[in-house]
């Protein structure tokens, strides 16, 4: 432990940000076709049980980065990673904050036990559907009820209600190959907008209907079960077994509509109960802290916009020098594409490795969602994605992390 702890403040004084490639790319761009992929033609087909696939979207043309004549990572193996359970599929549901965060602390149990769980995504998302509707109750319907959410919604559920193996509770249906949430939350939405309609503010009967609900489609998290011929509760198999401490994690963010070394509220709708506890730093803090961490054997949970023209061409994702060239991706340029609503709050995955090329940081990323898998599954890049540092300054608006990567910095914050 000391000779990790050792290392991690080497990383921290040591680690040099590359602000610009040496030579700055002209890049070029194309239109090309939307083709259903994998979420039509696997997950939708996978949930209809082999019926006739969907009606494919309308044909519709895309401006991309061309990527042809750039040296791109083209498999995890170039990577220098860590342990992690193998890409999971979200399925037809909004829940890549819980996908996403739920495999960090898997890679966090082992890091910290050497064990290798895989833990219950869906017990986070019914917990934190618990949560909401009690919110929903308490803001008379004006707190946000929908899929989404942020990876300390999962610190919170964890923080309240623990955690499970995924062998003892995985909210799929009976035959299901992949989890489809839509009727479920057509249902809840149906309920609660007649509970607002009436004015029936009793928390005890919003909260046993929407339980309901979530039982009929998702299953009921057990209050205890066996894991390894232990018995155990949720909370006692997160504190025993899998030795995590919610108080451990802590969000980062950079911005600058609050001061710099302060705590403050990211002002997203899927921050749906204005958790204010992101810690904010500089932008060159925040790549330091990211690339320290991750050579220092932490990963991270990371969060921000993948509607990018240069995002996931052939899974890499990277800043087309016709956007904004790479030297000039600063605080402001940041702060402005979340201020004018282009850079948003779309996904969470899971940051778990490294490398460096060509003078650039690259990071390997962990995806729950379908846009990764259009590769195939033969492909190596199934589940993955290949982020260029420029795309993390730019469109990577948070990360949670464990706190002692920020332990030089914590004295700072008011």
């Amino acid at each position: 432990m000391l000779k990790k702890i050792s290392l991690l403040l080497v990383g921290f004084c040591s680690v040099q940000l590359v602000l610009a490639q040496p030579t700055p790319r002209t890049d070029k761009a194309n239109f090309i076709n939307s083709k259903p992929g994998y979420y039509q033609n696997t997950i939708m087909r996978g949930i209809q049980e082999q019926a006739e696939a969907t009606t494919p979207p309308k044909t519709q043309r895309y401006m991309k980065m061309d990527i042809s004549g750039i040296n791109v990572p083209q498999s995890p193996s170039e990577f220098t990673g860590y342990w992690k359970n193998e890409p999971v599929s979200q399925g037809n549901t909004g829940t890549c904050w819980s996908f996403s965060t739920t495999s960090y602390f898997e890679t966090e149990v082992y890091r910290i036990t050497k064990q290798q769980i895989k833990l219950s995504e869906l017990f986070n998302v019914y917990w934190e559907y618990v949560d909401k509707a009690k919110g929903f109750v308490s803001s008379r319907g004006t707190s946000l009820f929908e899929e989404g959410s942020e990876a300390n919604g999962v610190v919170r559920v964890m923080r309240n209600y623990g955690c499970m193996p995924m062998d003892v509770y995985d909210g799929l249906q009976i035959g299901a190959k992949f989890h489809d949430h839509s009727k479920m939350i057509e249902e809840m939405h149906t309920y609660l907008n007649s509970v607002k309609a009436s004015a029936n503010w009793n928390e005890e009967t919003v909260i046993k209907t929407i339980q309901a609900i979530l039982d009929h489609y998702i299953g009921t998290p057990p209050t205890q079960f066996s894991y390894k011929g232990k018995n155990y509760t949720p909370k006692s198999f997160q504190a025993e077994c899998c030795k995590l401490n919610p108080d451990d994690y802590v969000d980062v963010i950079s911005l600058m509509e609050q001061p710099y070394w302060t705590r403050m509220e990211y002002k997203v709708p899927d921050n749906w109960w204005h958790d204010a506890n992101y810690y904010n730093v500089p932008l060159d803090t925040f790549m330091l802290l990211l690339i320290s961490a991750i050579k220092s054997g932490y990963t991270l949970t990371i969060g921000g916009d993948v509607s990018e023209p240069g995002f996931n061409i052939n899974n890499v994702c990277m800043i087309p020098s016709w956007d904004i060239p790479s030297n000039a991706i600063n605080q402001e340029a940041r702060q402005f594409r979340f201020y004018n609503k282009t850079t948003t709050d779309d996904h969470g995955m899971h940051l778990i490795g490294y490398e460096e090329k060509n003078g650039s940081n690259w990071y390997l990323v962990k995806d729950s969602g379908a846009g990764s898998r259009n590769v195939g599954k033969e492909s190596a890049s199934f589940g993955f994605y290949y982020f260029h540092e420029d795309y993390i300054r730019l469109k990577i608006m948070d990360f949670l992390v464990h706190k002692d990567v920020l332990k030089a910095y914590l004295p700072k914050f008011k």
